[in-house]
């Protein structure tokens, strides 16, 4: 009995029903694809500069730096437990920009590939999905840094304070995917919004400077509960914040983690993606007709 046309097609492709559709084995017949444009987004970043890949290093070496200048030694924030200040910003630091890059990169999908969308059919999530993974490459060189002088903190330099591996590090990788969660969330919630609203392009840049003296990277959180408790709520409760707060806990040994913040911030986390997935799902769909 012969097929009919139909049944002869190997993929059928239809729009979206469901409610929240991340479809595991459609992205993963189009992995390919996907390590495609992570090695895209490598690549091209630093594509015909003069120091490459040294921007990895340079950047969070000298943001570290001048944090140290301006709030540990000029405006005296202590960084609690004697931890060098230095080592306390750095790895404030290298999170923050996991979570920046993540959502900078991802914020603008639509407008940055409406060509490729319009013409061929994939699976768009991958497109964000490629910018988290190549930024933890990135995260991954940032973190060999934190790593380099964490052993010289470690061994060789400070005599005030013992650092020692603390058995929640175990807890790092978690840490990790919430804060990936987050910035994807937030960045196909924004990319989203500005196929009709292209205003929100310039906020980004704009607004992530501002979230990140929101976000607790150059001071504990305590500290800023000690000088203005009116406004601690803005920090105890802003997810990136916690998770900025625990990365430096379970590294730097400052203390016991705060479990119920932390289930508070993977509850944030969580909701943001399915969230900013519902309504990149439902813009895929019209985005054309009004980007």
């Amino acid at each position: 009995m012969l097929k009919t046309a139909e049944e002869s097609w190997l993929y059928t492709i239809s729009s979206k029903k469901k409610l929240i559709d991340f479809n595991f084995k459609e992205i993963w017949r189009y992995r390919d694809l996907l390590v495609l444009f992570v090695k895209r987004d490598i690549i091209t970043v630093y594509k015909q500069t003069v120091l490459g890949p040294l921007w990895y290093l340079i950047q969070p070496l000298f943001t570290s730096l001048i944090f140290t200048l301006i709030f540990n030694n000029l405006a005296n924030i202590p960084t609690g437990n004697g931890v060098p200040n230095f080592l306390f910003n750095l790895a404030g630091v290298t999170l923050w920009n996991y979570f920046k890059e993540c959502l900078v990169g991802t914020s603008d999908t639509f407008k940055k590939n409406e060509n490729i969308f319009g013409k061929v059919y994939f699976p768009r999530v991958i497109m964000p999905m490629s910018v988290v993974f190549s930024n933890l490459l990135k995260f991954g060189i940032q973190l060999l840094i934190f790593i380099a002088f964490y052993i010289y903190y470690m061994w060789f330099s400070h005599k005030d304070y013992s650092l020692t591996l603390q058995p929640n590090i175990l807890m790092f990788p978690v840490l990790v995917i919430f804060m990936a969660l987050l910035g994807l969330g937030f960045g196909m919630i924004i990319s989203s919004m500005t196929t009709k609203y292209r205003d929100l392009s310039f906020l980004v840049q704009f607004g992530v400077q501002l979230l990140m003296y929101g976000s607790a990277v150059m001071y504990p959180m305590s500290y800023f509960k000690i000088k203005l408790p009116d406004y601690y709520w803005l920090i105890e409760w802003n997810p990136i914040a916690v998770l900025v707060e625990a990365f430096r806990t379970i590294v730097l040994g400052l203390g016991d983690l705060d479990y119920n913040k932390l289930i508070y911030a993977a509850i944030i986390s969580i909701v943001t993606f399915l969230v900013g997935l519902i309504i990149f799902n439902k813009t895929e769909k019209s985005f054309i007709d009004t980007i």
